[in-house]
């Protein structure tokens, strides 16, 4: 994030007003594909990714961005999470099982590197929505991009706006 945010003063003298940056956070080790995986594979939607730095370095990014009148989306990836991820252990009845009661990667994708979560269980559907409120109301992001978005049901995406939206001053 830091040389990142050195860059911030030529993107905005570039006219550059939202700056995206694709996902944050930690992911995952188990079913990695290839040494460095991906970025896509979550594993707490709540922290940041040592690679990129600490979460101070990333308000100090953010700092920076927003005193350049620079706004930031961070990517969001709903549809599933790393195989490693602590809502597996804790919460293993928030993923899509098969017909013998096995996690199972999102169907048809040959995203094996990640388990599918299960959109019909209303408590992990709250836990996504907050991990989201998180960023914003505790971090200061200013949106998200949200990655397979057509993966995830209408429904789950018409609350999560709602609860956003409601959030005061975004």
């Amino acid at each position: 994030f830091s040389a990142a945010q050195r860059e911030l003063p030529r993107l905005a003298e570039l006219g550059v007003d939202i700056v995206w940056l694709m996902p944050i956070y930690p992911i995952g080790v188990e079913g990695r594909k290839g040494t460095l995986g991906s970025y896509y594979a979550i594993k707490d939607y709540c922290d940041i990714n040592p690679e990129f730095g600490t979460l101070a370095d990333f308000d100090s990014f953010l700092a920076e961005a927003h005193r350049l009148g620079l706004r930031v989306v961070i990517d969001w990836v709903a549809n599933h999470t790393s195989w490693d991820s602590q809502w597996i252990y804790d919460h293993p009845e928030w993923y899509t099982h098969d017909e013998n009661g096995e996690i199972i990667p999102p169907a048809g994708t040959g995203w094996n590197d990640v388990a599918d979560l299960d959109f019909s269980k209303p408590d992990m559907c709250q836990e996504m929505i907050d991990a989201m409120k998180f960023w914003v109301e505790e971090v200061g992001v200013d949106g998200f991009r949200c990655d397979a978005a057509d993966f995830v049901p209408y429904e789950f995406w018409q609350d999560c706006l709602q609860q956003l939206r409601a959030i005061e001053g975004k």
